[in-house]
């Protein structure tokens, strides 16, 4: 097979990723502010947790169903149509929180954006492919991409709080969101993209993907991204119901846990630039999961500690979301990055969806205590930590990410 033949000027490239950045900043904005979100919810239509956490299960369960029935158009349609046409209907839908004032109204906005993520991110990574010349700087591209997401799920939270604090309903954040993405739809209009030539023989279709999926390779990295995302996601949507009874000498931390979570992540991820320079990606995979899960027992047996250790998860974290979505796609040739991409993100949405979910079940069965799901999600951490580790001592993917990197990367 010949590796696919890309070509885009360097002050092109800069400016693609620059476009990727800004674009993951803004959807990550709406994405990760729904655990300052729903607890006004919750007050506004009176919602149990279950019914509350539908603001997050829905966009991630359609942004699952989005990544694995859509992914391939990245490669079918290329990388610019399928990002302007996924901006084109996220746009839209958040405009469209302006004009009405019902839970399921709301909630069926929030799954039609779901569905747009899932279009325009799958698009996107898949150019992060593109325009990467080995397999190491992708993996540090995708760092820096998620360091964005990070800065964004800063933004949002914080745009909410403060939206709030002035009497302003937290709606107002989708029509800056919106605002933002119409930018976004007019600069990838008129931005030169790299051409490529195709370098698989079948056509490139939905069948294709769900074949993709018994790959040993892409199923590895999906479940990997499935576990981590249940463990990350019980933090941004479920701690700040756990901290808001909080009473005790750290109440500022309680106060602002969420930010100081965001911040770490986003921080880490910028680190983690540098770290895939100077370490192996497996190490770094390995020890950041057994500190995550060291982080989530300790929270569960000594809970006071939790309002410490839990927004300390974020600096550890940081790297692995990334690291795994970049290795797993560079199992794969170039051309098929659209479609890897959208398996890694159903499996990573369908971790959002469904671990919040079986937390918020856990705690309604528990009395409405958000402590008991957290015993859940340390242990969806001990989980990923044994993956990881199984990852560093066998390391099943050393020789085909070396037999990759150079025949697809090296130009």
């Amino acid at each position: 097979m010949n590796p696919a033949k890309l070509s885009t000027p360097q002050s092109g490239s800069k400016l693609l990723k620059l476009l990727t950045f800004v674009m993951f900043t803004m959807f990550a904005m709406t994405t990760d502010a729904v655990g300052v979100i729903i607890p006004e919810i919750i007050k506004t239509f009176k919602l149990s947790m279950t019914q509350a956490g539908l603001f997050h299960y829905g966009p991630m369960t359609a942004m699952a169903l989005a990544g694995i029935f859509l992914g391939f158009l990245a490669d079918k349609l290329g990388r610019k149509k399928t990002i302007i046409l996924g901006l084109a209907i996220f746009a839209t839908s958040s405009y469209l929180f302006m004009v009405g004032n019902s839970f399921w109204f709301f909630l069926s906005l929030l799954v039609i954006s779901g569905a747009a993520i899932g279009v325009f991110r799958t698009g996107a990574l898949a150019l992060i492919g593109d325009i990467s010349r080995s397999n190491q700087e992708h993996t540090s591209t995708m760092n820096a991409v998620e360091g964005f997401f990070g800065v964004g799920a800063i933004i949002g939270p914080f745009l909410v709080s403060y939206l709030l604090s002035q009497e302003v309903e937290w709606k107002w954040l989708y029509v800056i969101a919106a605002t933002l993405c119409v930018m976004l739809i007019l600069i990838a209009l008129v931005v030169k993209y790299p051409t490529s030539k195709k370098a698989v023989e079948e056509p490139v279709s939905m069948k294709q993907s769900f074949r993709m999926i018994k790959n040993p390779y892409a199923l590895g990295f999906s479940l990997a991204a499935f576990f981590y995302v249940t463990v990350e996601a019980a933090i941004y949507v479920w701690m700040p119901t756990l901290m808001k009874d909080y009473d005790g000498s750290l109440v500022f931390i309680a106060m602002y846990a969420l930010p100081i979570f965001f911040i770490l992540r986003a921080a880490g991820r910028f680190l983690g630039i540098w770290m895939m320079v100077h370490f192996q990606w497996d190490q770094v995979l390995a020890i950041s999961g057994f500190l995550i899960f060291i982080c989530f027992g300790g929270s569960i047996l000594f809970e006071p500690a939790a309002v410490v250790l839990l927004p300390l998860t974020g600096l550890f974290m940081s790297v692995i979301y990334p690291t795994i979505n970049s290795k797993g796609m560079s199992c794969f040739p170039k051309p098929q990055h659209g479609s890897i991409a959208g398996i890694i993100l159903f499996f990573t949405a369908a971790g959002a969806a469904a671990g919040p979910l079986a937390m918020g079940l856990v705690s309604d069965f528990f009395g409405g205590q958000a402590k008991s799901g957290f015993v859940l999600a340390a242990l969806f951490s001990l989980i990923l930590f044994a993956g990881f580790l199984f990852n560093f001592i066998f390391k099943p993917t050393a020789q085909k990410l070396a037999q990759m990197n150079e025949s697809d990367y090296q130009q």
